[in-house]
This record gives structure tokens, sequence and C-alpha cells, in this order.
């Protein structure tokens, strides 16, 4: 049986410092496997230490990592893609036992769900904000995976054609997890380690910046894939408030028969029809999301799968 191609995708953006140990690393993992670093406009010699540890280098011009997954998903051809990041903080002794769990199961995702080697390798700020974000997401979406915000990532080659990634910054991973979890892909995690970064080479996450970012887009993605739901919310609490402030207004003309908040009972109707306008927005939006919501899952169905190439290991 022919094994199937691997492909490593490193984005990068000034790891002059860390990525050709990155790059070795994985490259003694997975010797078959071809090795993509997509550079992201870096100012110090990232690309050329790159290339000279034997990658394959590539440029995005757009910046973020989302415009540099999306150029990646997009240009690479291959049956597996092996996602991290370039800066050696990543175990890729890990990315064989990934790899094989991911063929051997038939899974579409594998994520490497990070287990700290030492206390600098992660902030606190970003342990909290982790949990935080999952809780929401799972939550939010009924399920989610243990650490949402790895980069160490193994898919299959329908997943990564089938993805359209629309994020720009470092909400992609969240925006990858809530793909996985609306299409009901198989998935899996696996225990990796996280080290620290090498001298040298610095994270490029804001810990608030990109938090309320990543907050926004999980608010923005339960809009999108579960609108009656947000909507629905939204029309309970517009009537919430208009029955709160109608029932002075009922009292006083039980009483007396008179309305005299003339003003508040047109902002009780204003309020109720708004509420109405809400729901009925969410059940219509409701049925064009499930619509499309079939229409990703065909065309997910639609790229075929080589079972002979999958069933193979990965020694």
């Amino acid at each position: 049986m022919t094994e199937p191609t691997i492909a490593v995708l490193l984005p990068c953006y000034n790891e002059e410092a860390a990525i050709a140990q990155t790059v070795a690393a994985f490259s003694a993992a997975l010797p078959s496997a071809a090795i993509y670093v997509f550079d992201n406009n870096s100012r110090d010699r990232t690309v050329a230490v790159a290339r000279a540890a034997g990658a394959i280098v590539r440029t995005e011009r757009i910046q973020g990592k989302g415009a540099v997954v999306r150029r990646m998903f997009a240009d690479v051809e291959a049956d597996v893609y092996v996602m991290a990041d370039g800066d050696a903080t990543y175990d890729a002794t890990a990315a064989p036992a990934m790899v094989t769990r991911l063929l051997e199961e038939k899974l579409d995702m594998v994520v490497g769900s990070r287990v700290h080697e030492a206390a600098e390798a992660y902030r606190r700020g970003h342990v909290l904000g982790n949990r935080m974000m999952t809780g929401i997401l799972a939550r939010l979406f009924g399920r989610s995976f243990s650490d949402i915000f790895s980069g160490y990532r193994i898919f299959s080659r329908r997943f990564v054609k089938s993805f359209p990634v629309l994020s720009v910054g470092f909400e992609i991973e969240t925006e990858i997890s809530v793909h996985a979890l609306e299409l009901k892909m198989p998935t899996a995690e696996i225990e990796t380690r996280y080290f620290a970064r090498l001298e040298g080479s610095s994270s490029k996450l804001s810990t608030y910046r990109d938090g309320f970012r990543i907050l926004g887009t999980i608010a923005t993605l339960y809009r999108i894939e579960r609108p009656l739901w947000y909507f629905g919310g939204l029309a309970g609490a517009l009537a919430l408030l208009a029955v709160i402030l109608a029932v002075p207004l009922a009292i006083t003309y039980a009483q007396t028969g008179l309305v005299p908040r003339f003003p508040t009972a047109i902002l009780v109707t204003g309020l109720m029809i708004l509420a109405a306008l809400s729901f009925f927005a969410g059940l219509i939006l409701d049925t064009v999301v499930r619509g499309r919501r079939e229409v990703r899952r065909l065309a997910y169905l639609s790229i075929p799968i080589d079972l002979s190439r999958r069933s193979a290991r990965i020694s």
C-alpha cells in the first residue's frame, strides 16, 4: 500500500531564532513529509534560515495568522496536513502518533492538547483565557475541545479543502474548532508537550487585544450558526422588558380605566414589535443556516478518500 503524502505547515512571523530547529525536528519526526514554511512579512532572517534548513518557503503578504492559514490550505496539496507554529514550542516527536491515529480511526482532525513543560511556557493570562473561552464554546455549541487555541493540529484533506477560512488573526483556531463541531466531524485530542520559547523568540499573541477579538469571533459564529437561539434570546429580553414596563400601566388601567403614561405605552408596543421581528428573523435565518450547513456538508463529503492510502501506517 502506498503511504499517504504528508505536508507540514509552519506559519511564521519573525522566527529567525527558532525556525531552523522547528524544521529539523519535524523533518526527523516525519522523514517523508514536505516541510512548508509560510512567512508572514518577517523583518528578520526567517526566510533565509528556513530555506537553509531545507524547508519549502512561501510568502503571504496579508498580515495575520488566519490569512496565512487560508493561503496554506489553498496552495498545498497532500493527504495529511500537520500544522504547527514555527517557534519550536510544539513537540514534533508526537506527530507520527497523531498522524497514525488520524489515519487508523479515519478522523478529520487531531488536536495536540498542550501540556506545559515549564512554567514560563504558557502565561497565566493565556491559561485563564483558554479555560474561559473553552467553557464558553462548550456552552454555546454543546461540546468543545480541552485546548481550543492549540496551534498543533493534524488534518485530513477532506477537512482542509472544505474549510472556508474567514478569520484573519489568531482567532483562526476558534473558527477551525467551530467548523469541526458544526459539521460533526470525527475528531480526537492527544496530549503533547509544550515547551518554552527559545531565547530571541517572542510571542505575537496579545492577551487582551486578541482575547477580545476571539470572544467577538465566538459571538459572531454563534449568531451565524445559531440564529434562532441568538435572536430568540434577544426577542425574549425585549419582551421581558416590555412586560415589566407594561405592568404598572395595566394596574393603572384596571383601577381607573385610563392610560395616563401614553409615551410608556408607545414604548411597550414598540418593544413588543421589535421582539416579534427579532424572533421571526431568527426563525427565518435558522432555515437559511440549515440549508447552508447541508451545502457545506455535501461539499465536505464530495472530497474523495483513497482508503488504501489512508489505511497505511506512519513509521
